[in-house]
């Protein structure tokens, strides 16, 4: 909305292509607004699934490890492990969203602002 208000020839420019032909005009342009419209619902959906992903893995397995603790605990502690691996994996997932996250978003508001 601000790219439109402040620069509207610029912002309206990325809905339609140059050399488009007539006929295809109409369609272009509601295939970008919901292109425009879409893609930070995109983003938000991709964050939101791959940290919860992450969440729940580390939620079975220490539960598996809670669980095997007074029935096998040497399989127990080295689930564990897998577990401070894990926890280890998904702080590095984490920073590498939350870096997808800005890149995309700054770009998202470079092209429309």
């Amino acid at each position: 909305m601000i790219g439109i208000r402040n620069q509207p020839t610029a912002a309206l420019g990325h809905l339609l292509p140059e050399g488009t032909p007539v006929p295809l005009i109409p369609v272009l342009i509601i295939i970008e607004t919901i292109s425009l419209f879409i893609r930070p619902l995109a983003l938000g959906v991709r964050l939101t699934a791959n940290l919860t992903a992450g969440h729940l893995l580390i939620q079975l397995i220490a539960t598996a490890a809670f669980v095997l603790l007074p029935i096998i605990p040497a399989v127990a502690i080295l689930t564990s492990t897998v577990l401070f691996l894990l926890t280890l994996l998904e702080v590095a997932v984490a920073i590498i969203q939350a870096y997808v996250f800005v890149l995309l978003l700054s770009l998202y508001l470079q092209e429309n602002v």
